[in-house]
């Protein structure tokens, strides 16, 4: 009877060792997760909403943000969608898309208007283009793009999807 006694102890025990453990790393997780919470937050600063006009945001109050263009590019950011801003302590800018609108795709060829600026024709319509999307896509004129615009808007700017080979 003794070895069963202390089968039941030991597993005693153990259970309440892993049940100390485990509240013990809870602990640690929290505290972790709120400190760095707090350094998020005691580091975020300024906040702006704005929406993307092709080339930067643009605030409600009309203050404009310049965009880097490989963020944009990247993004495949488009005419109306809502970014925030949000501005460091140390002055650095943080660019998130918040609300992407609608899309829809086009198939179109490259031009060059001088001086690094591209356009997709389109059919009848032409869109311009980021100079570092056509830079990471190795575009060349008269080559076949796919680009995104706003599905329910006019748009003087697409986004490039694709090189279409």
């Amino acid at each position: 009877m003794s070895n069963k006694n202390d089968l039941t102890k030991i597993k005693q025990f153990l259970d309440s060792a892993e049940n100390s453990i485990r509240d013990a790393r809870a602990l640690i997780f929290r505290s972790e997760i709120g400190e760095k919470a707090r350094q998020i937050k005691a580091g975020e600063g300024d906040i702006v909403e704005g929406i993307f006009d092709g080339e930067k945001m643009v605030s409600s109050d009309g203050k404009e943000f310049e965009i880097p263009a490989n963020y944009a590019s990247k993004s495949k950011l488009v005419t109306g969608d809502i970014l925030k801003l949000t501005i460091l302590e140390d002055g650095s800018f943080q660019f998130k898309q918040i609300g992407p609108i609608e899309r829809k795709k086009l198939i179109g060829s490259l031009v060059e208007h001088g001086a690094g600026k591209y356009s997709v024709e389109c059919g009848k319509d032409s869109y311009l283009v980021l100079h570092a999307s056509i830079t990471y896509y190795k575009a060349e004129v008269g080559d076949k793009l796919t680009i995104s615009v706003p599905a329910n808007q006019p748009a003087e700017w697409g986004a490039v999807e694709n090189k279409i080979l």
